[in-house]
């Protein structure tokens, strides 16, 4: 049975002004798929009837946040569209350790970051490729505005499927330790990563000024107004010679002007205008 239209409608509505997230007319298959695991849990027979009991549940409720949960897309992996991991260890930090050898410092933000495999990717990249970082203050945050992505985040435990995409087993085996069928990163690489829960379009948190921000696959997700408010604030928590890497399907072009786009190999990296 289709969806009724109210309901569709009303989950949309909740969707865009809850997370500004867009679903279009027509994905009635959608909302469908990603409500039918809450209505089962919540005893409910039918997602038209969960929708119903989400329509009387208060916003400080916590199936609020499950079903924003359900409804945004988290596929991530490990090392994921290798080439912003290529332009990072070939250009972009080599040319930051210069630039802050006096703080002896660097920053990065992994938003959106989901169950954590970017987050986890860069601290291994670092502690691979980078030893003479082994005494600076690194520190690398992680955002997500789903809270149950976050606890995995956290805990950096992946099962054999998650664990194997992107990852080459020389590296599973130096930073992951296995108990049965899940593999844990170990407390050293844990300890580089603070995940924190943050919704991109509610007033943002005080942040550190970052030398890199990966924001990507993120505001494919978002309207005009909101990629451009987005645009704004991330300039506003960016080093002036910092770095801002999007998904391949994403652009600062016609948004933001105060942005200008560098390609490095086959990435494509944006900075504030005036950069070098």
């Amino acid at each position: 049975m289709a969806l009724p239209t109210a309901d569709f409608e009303f989950v949309t509505s909740f969707a865009r002004r809850s997370a500004a997230i867009i679903i279009e007319p027509g994905k009635d298959y959608f909302v469908e798929s990603r409500l039918s695991s809450l209505a089962s849990s919540n005893a409910c027979s039918s997602v038209p009837e969960f929708i119903s009991l989400l329509r009387k549940t208060p916003p400080s409720n916590p199936l609020h946040n499950k079903v924003l949960d359900a409804l945004t897309t988290n596929e991530t992996f490990f090392f994921r569209d290798i080439a912003p991991f290529d332009a990072l260890r070939e250009t972009i930090i080599p040319k930051l350790i210069t630039q802050r050898a006096a703080q002896r410092s660097l920053s990065f933000w992994s938003a959106a970051s989901s169950t954590g495999q970017e987050a986890y990717s860069l601290a291994m990249m670092l502690r691979e490729h980078f030893p003479q970082l082994s005494d600076w203050a690194i520190q690398i945050i992680g955002t997500d505005l789903c809270s149950t992505v976050l606890v995995q985040a956290r805990a950096g435990s992946y099962n054999e499927f998650e664990i194997n995409r992107g990852l080459s087993p020389a590296l599973i085996k130096k930073y992951f330790t296995q108990d049965g069928k899940i593999w844990t990163a170990n407390a050293e690489l844990r300890r580089m990563v603070d995940f924190r829960p943050m919704n991109l379009i509610e007033p943002w948190p005080r942040l550190p000024l970052f030398d890199v921000v990966l924001m990507r696959n993120v505001m494919i997700y978002f309207d005009v107004p909101t990629k451009q408010a987005i645009l704004r604030n991330i300039g506003a928590t960016l080093q002036p010679q910092g770095s801002l890497l999007l998904g391949s399907a994403e652009t600062t072009l016609n948004l933001d002007a105060s942005w200008q786009t560098v390609g490095l190999g086959r990435a494509t990296v944006y900075q504030p205008v005036g950069a070098k």
